[in-house]
């Protein structure tokens, strides 16, 4: 398989995928390095693929079942476990986080967070990196892009993340 059809069946296998897939998985997949994909990757994303890098791996973005709406918020990095279980245990995803920095203007970090496992492995990654949130860039203020199966969800969302200081009121 040459370069040009590893890339065209890597956007295949990620458009299939029901979960991000890490570049060692891919790599092991096409037999190349971890490296030869994160270049693929890029050398897709160039040529105007639509894919993600999460903390998880790649994915490509497919339309969010549902509604879609955003949520301001502000909390310290202690509350980062609370507010992302708020919004799962309502049956909604975490898409992203959004801050808003002043050199760079809007940062985006893809999330993909659906459920409290998955909260559990973003907090793991998080205790066991020096990296910092997006959020300590701005005193705790930033956005989630949210896909939640109906309105009333999204309130359920709204009210929980309210009782616990979070929601960021207008």
């Amino acid at each position: 398989m040459n370069a040009k059809e590893r890339r065209s069946a890597i956007v295949h296998l990620l458009q299939g995928a029901e979960k991000p897939v890490s570049a060692s998985a891919l790599a092991e997949t096409f037999s190349v390095s971890r490296q030869v994909i994160v270049g693929d990757i890029a050398l897709l994303r160039a040529g105007g693929a639509d894919i993600s890098a999460t903390p998880r791996g790649y994915t490509t973005r497919r339309p969010a079942e549902g509604l879609v709406r955003q949520i301001a918020c502000r909390h310290d990095t202690v509350q980062t476990q609370a507010e992302l279980l708020a919004i799962v245990d309502q049956g909604c995803t975490v898409l992203d986080v959004i801050v808003e920095h002043p050199i760079y203007g809007q940062l985006t970090g893809p999330l993909q967070i659906s459920c409290r496992y998955e909260v559990q492995q973003f907090m793991q990654r998080c205790a066991q990196s020096d990296a910092q949130l997006l959020s300590n860039l701005t005193d705790g203020i930033h956005l989630h892009t949210l896909a939640c199966p109906d309105e009333a969800a999204f309130e359920r969302v709204q009210t929980a993340l309210h009782r616990l200081h979070i929601l960021l009121d207008e």
